[in-house]
């Protein structure tokens, strides 16, 4: 094996230890909070070695914040725009994704519960929550603005805050149980918003 190919697979190899690592922290946030993340434990839950889980993230504080801007390019994720489709299109199926099955599982909301209590343990973790709430609504606005060229940004602004607080709300009250035409009046509120 060449040195460049070997040293690809260690970066690939690399990569897959850390996303398990970050895999594992997310499970322990969803079934137990943040008082169930511990390095030892996200080491079990990973199957990886303790050293390794410290080699990589220093502390807890570390590890949880990698996990945390890991969900948040996900969800910037959900407002990309697909070059190949209208901009109107775009924004539909932005809005739809929220509701999307596998985002409405009880250890997904679970997580959802525990990433937003997180800000209140920790001020970096506030930081995060914020920045990556703000990019969401600013993708969200642009994609907005991309379908409504007429309306002023900061009008495509509130509208996304807006549709952010509706789409929190369904998540919320997906945990709670409430029924498939519920969370479809919920996305049809939220291009009601986006559109009209």
């Amino acid at each position: 094996m060449s040195e460049t190919a070997a040293e690809a697979a260690e970066t690939e190899k690399k990569a897959g230890r850390q996303e398990r690592i970050l895999d594992a922290v997310l499970a322990l946030l969803s079934q137990h909070g943040i008082s169930g993340v511990s390095m030892r434990a996200v080491a079990r839950e990973a199957e990886v070695a303790l050293g390794l889980v410290n080699y990589y993230y220093g502390d807890k504080v570390t590890l949880i914040g990698a996990a945390l801007r890991r969900i948040e390019e996900q969800d910037v994720a959900l407002v990309e725009p697909d070059p190949g489709h209208s901009p109107e299109d775009n924004l539909r199926t932005a809005l739809r994704r929220v509701a999307d099955d596998r985002f409405l599982t009880t250890e997904y909301l679970s997580l959802r519960l525990q990433l937003w209590a997180l800000a209140q343990a920790h001020p970096d973790f506030a930081h995060i929550n914020t920045a990556a709430q703000r990019r969401y609504r600013k993708g969200l606005a642009a994609l907005i603005r991309a379908a409504r060229p007429d309306l002023p940004s900061a009008e495509a602004g509130r509208r996304a805050a807006d549709i952010d607080i509706v789409q929190n709300g369904l998540w919320l009250t997906a945990l709670l149980g409430i029924d498939r035409a519920s969370i479809r009046r919920n996305v049809e509120r939220c291009e009601d918003i986006a559109f009209g």
